[in-house]
């Protein structure tokens, strides 16, 4: 979008023009420049961009010592201006061909899918952004199931009676046993054990080491 079409489309919702200072980390000199009040951050980039002729996908914005972010929740976010505001604008250098430093470093951190619901993208943005969690806790808020979530919170409130029953202790014991019984899992037919006793006619694994086999290994002359 160009600045007439801003000014264009700023003008049908009364919005006044204001004229606001722009630092340049570098030698450059520090310019002004006529915006509206209140425009979308993806516009001011645009905008930055066009009249220093510096690259849009690696200028970064600055004011009052917070990055500005064009969108939060999939929704554009907009900047109120006055007169005499400053911004620091800062242009990051491109990688060396081959070498995607941003890629790598952006598949380290901890990212929702893109079919994740609206409402559990706007949660981790708050827990983000709002309350500056790790990527390890999100990774294991997110990755739980409701259903988890649900068994978890049920768990406490459990736990919470079993202390003032003084069964603390018992409920941690049970709570270990249960995990244990519902991870068993299930033989498919044809699996067999590695405990012979639960094994038809006792069959053992093969390589399974015992009294028998040494017995067996002696009198064959193996050993």
């Amino acid at each position: 979008m160009r600045m007439e079409e801003i000014v264009e489309e700023t003008n049908g919702k009364h919005e006044k023009m204001v004229e606001i200072t722009l630092k340049i980390i570098g030698p450059a000199r520090p310019s002004l420049l006529h915006v509206p009040s209140s425009l979308r951050v993806h516009d001011l980039r645009k905008l930055i961009a066009g009249k220093n002729r510096l690259p849009v996908e690696n200028l970064k914005l600055i004011s009052q010592g917070k990055v500005l972010h064009d969108r939060e929740d999939e929704d554009d976010i907009y900047i109120q201006l006055n007169d005499g505001d400053s911004l620091i604008v800062a242009v990051k250098p491109k990688a060396p061909s081959g070498l995607d430093i941003d890629d790598d470093e952006e598949d380290l951190k901890f990212q929702l899918p893109q079919s994740t619901s609206r409402w559990k993208k706007k949660l981790y943005s708050f827990l983000l952004n709002r309350l500056k969690l790790p990527d390890i806790l999100l990774m294991a808020i997110f990755s739980l199931s409701l259903k988890a979530w649900i068994l978890v919170i049920l768990w406490f409130i459990l736990a919470h009676v079993a202390h003032k029953w003084d069964l603390g202790p018992l409920y941690i014991l049970g709570t270990g046993f249960c995990t244990i019984f519902l991870n068993l899992g299930r033989r498919q037919p044809g699996d067999v054990s590695a405990y012979s006793i639960f094994n038809e006619d006792f069959r053992e694994l093969p390589g399974t080491l015992n009294a028998d086999a040494i017995d067996r290994d002696i009198r064959t002359g193996q050993f």
